[in-house]
């Protein structure tokens, strides 16, 4: 399907929306702000997200050439005022892209920077290339990250590193990310959509019931467990969809079973890990 354009006549950042039956590409498009997150941009990410909360799909959100997003437009931001930050206008479209029921993948080429950074957080993977870059410069504008960096960054690089990045202005290149386990791999620029869609077909591969079930396990509080995963997991045990994927996998066991190996056991899991 070609990529239909969910912008706005007049606004200088547009998200261009290609959805496929499986996943949708979303690029974020504004090349004379830098992909600013303006506040067009915002509602534009709300009615993805409305449309990925009512018929869910794996995410792909790309930035342009050489700039993922550059954060959230200075003159825009410069003007907002206590009840701006109260409206939580970027944390909240961002905490809605973290909670979508089918993983994301930030596919970031260039500069994340800023709400841009923080934008990236909230997907569940994120793919690099060498020319990648992540930092939170907010204090030095006499703001701080407060759509999600504070605590995302510190979950996903642990609070030294963090630290550097929030307090110190630390900038990470792809290598550092990589190493940090910020991102889950750094490609060239001409296979960074490619491996997105390498990634979005491993994740596709798993039943969809699980996937949205795995990700609100992992998001619950620590209190909740091992209550939620008992309750989740007795819901998956009586799906149809368990009872077919586990046929298989025995059925494939049997089917590649030699004379000499009839006593192996089919008990276990896959090379996939699936139990």
């Amino acid at each position: 399907m070609s990529a239909v354009q969910e912008g706005r006549a007049g606004t200088s950042t547009a998200l261009l929306v290609d959805e496929r039956e499986d996943r949708v590409v979303a690029r974020i498009d504004g090349p004379a702000t830098r992909n600013a997150i303006d506040a067009a941009l915002v509602e534009q990410l709300h009615e993805l997200c409305a449309r990925l909360e009512e018929e869910p799909k794996v995410l792909v959100l790309a930035g342009g050439d050489g700039v993922f997003a550059s954060g959230a437009d200075i003159r825009q931001l410069r003007e907002r005022r206590r009840e701006d930050a109260l409206r939580g206008i970027n944390s909240g479209v961002f905490d809605r892209i973290a909670k979508l029921p089918l993983p994301s993948i930030a596919a970031v080429d260039g500069h994340a920077l800023g709400g841009g950074a923080e934008l990236a957080y909230a997907c569940d993977f994120r793919i690099a290339t060498g020319r990648t870059r992540f930092g939170n410069p907010e204090a030095g504008l006499g703001i701080m990250a407060a759509a999600g960096a504070t605590w995302r960054l510190r979950e996903l690089v642990g609070e030294p590193l963090a630290k550097e990045v929030l307090l110190a202005g630390r900038v990470l290149d792809a290598g550092e990310c990589l190493a940090a386990h910020l991102v889950t791999e750094v490609v060239e620029v001409d296979d960074l959509l490619p491996a997105a869609h390498r990634l979005a077909d491993r994740v596709l591969r798993n039943g969809e019931l699980a996937l949205r079930l795995t990700k609100l396990a992992l998001r619950v509080p620590a209190g909740a467990h091992p209550a939620f995963d008992d309750v989740a997991q007795a819901v998956l045990f009586e799906t149809e969809e368990k009872e077919r994927r586990m046929t298989a996998f025995l059925e494939r066991k049997r089917a590649h079973r030699t004379p000499d190996a009839g006593g192996a056991s089919t008990t276990g899991t896959d090379e996939g890990g699936r139990r």
